[in-house]
C-alpha cells in the first residue's frame, strides 16, 4: 500500500472536531496481532503539543487527514492589503 504522508506534513484525526494539528515524524514499524508479520508502510508517529507538554502517539494512516493549513510554534499572519481611492 502507498505511503500518504510525508515527514513533516500536518495532519489531523479523520472525524474528530477538536484534534489537535499533529506533525508527522515518520512511518513506523508495527506488528499486526492476527497475522504476524510486521507492516512498514502504513503507521505513522505523529507529534503535538497540550499545554507545553510534547506528545508521540501512533496512528495508521487512514484514520489521518492532511490539512491544508501549516504551522507550528511560530505561526506567520497575513496581512490584509490596505486599499486607497486616491
Amino acid at each position: 500500500m502507498p505511503r500518504k504522508f510525508k515527514a513533516g506534513d500536518w495532519v489531523k484525526v479523520k472525524g474528530k472536531l477538536f484534534a489537535p494539528k499533529m506533525q508527522v515524524i515518520k512511518y513506523v514499524p508495527k506488528k499486526d496481532p492476527l497475522l504476524g508479520f510486521v507492516d512498514n508502510d502504513n503507521y505513522l508517529e505523529c507529534v503535538w503539543y497540550k499545554s507545553g507538554e510534547r506528545r508521540v502517539e501512533v496512528f495508521h494512516q487512514h484514520k489521518l487527514v492532511r490539512m491544508t493549513e501549516t504551522g507550528g510554534l511560530f505561526k506567520t499572519f497575513k496581512k490584509n492589503p490596505e486599499l486607497s481611492f486616491t
